[in-house]
């Protein structure tokens, strides 16, 4: 029977659940040695119950890696089952099985499982990006042609990498031997696995203060409580079947018409305090390129993140524990056998922009019964990884390019920011340059390009790339073929590109995705982010905020005048000529 906990008592372990999750996760980035967890936060970490209920999670982290946890968890109770095994004190598991719950392969999880009075009581789980892992070409972003699973590197199904408390040398020494820069990547896994150990440490501690009975009470009324205002929250919206279709890039340079110009439907039906969610009528998988989406790891966390975000939004509710109460009154359904469904062995790894898209899609679903709650279309991301060798040693960079949200109802959209289920951050200019034959030559926002709209779109981010030896670069993204969605009389936005200028002089666009590719020394990758859609009518716009457009060099006034109906004067507005303009397009 479930011990009813007094709710200020309750209140002080849900603070200690969040602290031992941040704590995790602040330690891990002290500890790594990566610039992808240690900068750009790409790294998730949490505890769980026995059964993988997410109790909490690091609020640094971002929600492609906290959120696939329970999965992680569930991958691996599963695994040990079908082998006849179970989890032991001392046990340290590592996992990354893209269809045993793990988002794709480079997102390794570590579990420490948490005892208490010789029960199992839990688990402390970190999960982190890594930039290599052992496939067929340098770096875990940019493979774009793997053919299936096995192509994409390493894989791990509930590994000890620790047994009775003891390290299991052989394991350790197959990654040293099979990754590429296995000192940053091992360095940065067993980084892991102490910031895992210290999260349980803090948990067992916690469990001998109240008591598991006491602790358990409290997150049951915890997880109960995120689940209530979920359901508040689906409550107030009418019930009816919302749909959308948008479509992804796909390999836009292939012969194949069924590797292109792929949908993504999404039909959300709310019923009272439910939402189902259903991805019916997007594109069958591609057998042969990694694109497809893992349902649980990648599908769940896109549709879980853009509903919480939306639905309960932090200025309206204030801080919402995050857990796995907000996910049940939520379920997903996709065919199987689609993008969004895969079947094994098809390839996955490239999953993270068609995630994306799947998040914007719901966005586009539902944005009828919430206007006021969510931004017009979002610009994609792309990853590039730059790799090459120096001193006889390979090195590997990834870099993640900004994409860009939509307008939103009285704001404009967030400009050169990563989007949706993504979050996470850019790497320094100094840290790129100090560390790495890499050089910056410039980082701005693009003009004369965001979505016109009474709010406009987010602008996107300009960044050139010059190596300085020979290197390759690799590039896994999307958003060059279609525009973002602009919403109610907002205009669309603009698409992404990227360009290779060659020391030779020669200039080569590039496609959204790019498998390796070699360069030489003084080449150039300039990456034009994103731009998101306008939301409203641009008529609408005030014009002192189109004229602050122009005085900032975001848009030119020609661009004010065409888009907004505003004449600009020098350093201000020409009101009645404004007003003339306006009333006669009105």
């Amino acid at each position: 029977m479930q011990t009813r906990v007094d709710p200020f008592l309750a209140a002080v372990i849900h603070g200690a659940l969040e602290n031992i999750a941040i704590e995790m996760g602040h330690k891990l980035m002290r500890m790594s040695y990566s610039s992808i967890i240690r900068e750009s936060e790409d790294f998730g970490a949490a505890l769980t119950d026995a059964t993988g209920r997410q109790l909490c999670e690091c609020t640094m982290s971002t929600p492609l890696q906290s959120g696939p946890i329970p999965g992680y968890i569930a991958g691996i109770l599963r695994e040990l089952e079908h082998r006849g095994d179970r989890v032991k004190p001392g046990d340290v598991f590592m996992h990354n099985d893209p269809y045993g719950g793990a988002s794709h392969g480079p997102d390794v999880g570590f579990v420490v499982p948490i005892f208490h009075n010789q029960e199992l009581a839990g688990f402390s789980v970190t999960t982190a990006h890594h930039l290599d892992i052992g496939a067929l070409t340098p770096g875990s972003c940019g493979i774009v042609d793997a053919v299936d699973t096995y192509a994409e590197g390493l894989q791990f199904k509930a590994v000890r990498v620790y047994e009775d408390g003891r390290k299991v040398e052989p394991v350790w020494q197959i990654l040293r031997s099979n990754i590429r820069i296995a000192d940053l990547v091992v360095g940065d896994m067993e980084a892991q696995v102490a910031a895992a150990r210290i999260g349980a440490e803090r948990y067992s501690a916690l469990l001998d203060q109240y008591g598991l009975d006491t602790v358990t009470g409290a997150y049951e009324d915890l997880l109960d409580y995120s689940e209530n205002l979920m359901r508040d929250a689906i409550a107030h919206i009418p019930d009816g079947r919302y749909n959308a279709r948008t479509f992804i890039d796909g390999y836009v340079d292939s012969p194949d018409p069924a590797l292109k110009d792929l949908p993504i439907e999404v039909t959300l039906t709310i019923s009272g305090s439910d939402i189902h969610v259903d991805l019916t009528g997007t594109a069958p998988q591609t057998p042969n390129k990694p694109i497809n989406m893992p349902l649980v790891g990648t599908v769940d966390c896109a549709v879980w993140l853009t509903l919480r975000s939306i639905l309960l939004d932090s200025d309206v509710y204030g801080a919402i524990p995050q857990n796995s109460g907000l996910t049940r009154p939520i379920t997903i359904h996709a065919p199987e056998g689609c993008l969004a469904n895969p079947t094994f062995p098809a390839p996955v790894i490239a999953r993270f922009c068609p995630g994306n898209a799947v998040a914007d899609t719901v966005m586009k679903a539902i944005a009828p019964a919430v206007p006021k709650q969510v931004s017009a279309g979002i610009g994609n991301l792309r990853v590039m990884a730059f790799s090459g060798v120096t001193n006889n040693a390979p090195w590997v960079h990834m870099e993640i390019m900004e994409g860009a949200y939509g307008g939103r109802y009285g704001k404009d959209g967030m400009d050169a920011v990563d989007t949706l289920y993504a979050n996470t951050r850019n790497n320094p200019i100094e840290d790129i340059e100090s560390h790495l034959p890499l050089r910056v030559l410039n980082y701005e926002l693009r003009e004369n390009v965001a979505g016109p709209g009474a709010s406009r779109g987010g602008i996107g981010s300009i960044r050139s790339f010059e190596l300085l030896e020979d290197g390759a670069v690799s590039i896994e993204g999307d958003g060059q073929r279609f525009d973002p969605w602009g919403f109610l009389g907002g205009a669309d936005g603009s698409p992404a590109k990227v360009e290779l200028v060659q020391a030779r002089g020669a200039t080569v666009e590039l496609p959204s995705k790019l498998p390796y590719r070699q360069l030489s020394k003084g080449d150039r990758i300039t990456a034009y982010g994103p731009c998101g859609g306008g939301y409203g009518d641009p008529l609408e716009r005030e014009p002192q905020a189109v004229l602050d457009d122009v005085l900032d060099g975001l848009i030119d006034a020609t661009s004010a005048r065409a888009d907004y109906g505003v004449v600009v004067d020098g350093q201000g507005v020409d009101e009645a000529a404004t007003r003339a303009l306006r009333a006669g397009r009105a």
